[in-house]
């Protein structure tokens, strides 16, 4: 956990996005998906990742996808691999879903790019 410059502790994602308005889910996020359920060694987290970014462009979810795109990247899945997701998933989910999907990774691959190297 990183901390800000005075010390405390720097909010979750889900502190920052919904944290003001849905304490509770943001405490749940934290806690049981991420604490419990992404942390149980039964499968990897770059197969969760996976599997999170497949559920996320079948239900047409792109806001949440952006994060997961990210994190996919940092659980080691290749940019490739993930458009190669978001193709195979076309068949399944719907071509607009897939194309809606693809402009969202796009945009964060691109970002990506445009990033400084820390």
């Amino acid at each position: 956990m990183s901390t800000t410059p005075e010390g405390a502790p720097e909010p979750s994602a889900a502190q920052r996005l919904v944290g003001d308005i849905a304490p509770k889910l943001a405490e749940l996020t934290d806690d049981v998906l991420f604490g419990d359920v992404w942390a149980r060694p039964e499968l990897a987290a770059r197969d969760r990742s996976l599997i999170t970014v497949a559920a996320l462009v079948t239900n047409g979810s792109t806001e949440q996808l952006v994060g997961h795109l990210e994190l996919a990247k940092a659980n080691g899945l290749s940019e490739t691999e993930l458009v190669e997701a978001i193709t195979h998933l076309a068949f399944y989910a719907g071509w607009p879903r897939a194309v809606s999907a693809t402009l969202v990774a796009k945009q964060v691959f691109a970002a990506d790019r445009d990033r400084p190297e820390a």
